[in-house]
């Protein structure tokens, strides 16, 4: 990651309480790297995400997830990077299509009471970063921060 670089970080269904907090503080760390971060998630991820940060001060930039999918497939963006947060199958989907669609390194953040089996569901290029972290982000920060450096 390089000042400048367009990052996306993608959240699936919130059900999985580590999602929220994991992003904003990945987000936050890319921030400080000088990265252009944009959060994409379906709407309920979207809505935690605004009620979690209303003023805007961790989350500057949201997209629908399936907006922003549409606008890569359109050639009206891109990133430099992808973080595809995913507990469950549904996530390893829109990763996988964001892999196929996109020109974006890809970092697969796998997290969940499964977390080990849903990284086994991921067969595109992707730098894995799992834990088995379900209430307690901890263990996934941990990872996250062996990632960045």
């Amino acid at each position: 990651m390089k000042s400048g670089d367009r990052a996306l970080l993608m959240m699936g269904c919130p059900e999985v309480p580590v999602q929220m907090a994991a992003a904003i503080y990945l987000s936050l760390r890319l921030e400080k790297a000088g990265a252009d971060v944009t959060v994409a998630g379906t709407d309920a991820a979207l809505k935690l995400l605004k009620m979690t940060d209303p003023e805007g001060h961790y989350i500057k930039n949201t997209i629908e997830l399936d907006r922003c999918i549409a606008d890569i497939v359109e050639k009206k963006t891109d990133y430099d990077c992808c973080f595809a947060f995913m507990h469950n199958d549904a996530g390893v989907t829109y990763a996988a299509t964001m892999s196929a669609i996109s020109g974006a390194r890809m970092y697969a953040v796998i997290f969940g009471r499964n977390a080990e089996a849903v990284a086994e569901l991921v067969d595109f290029p992707a730098e894995k970063i799992v834990a088995k972290a379900v209430h307690n982000p901890i263990p996934l920060k941990n990872k996250i921060d062996r990632v960045m450096g």
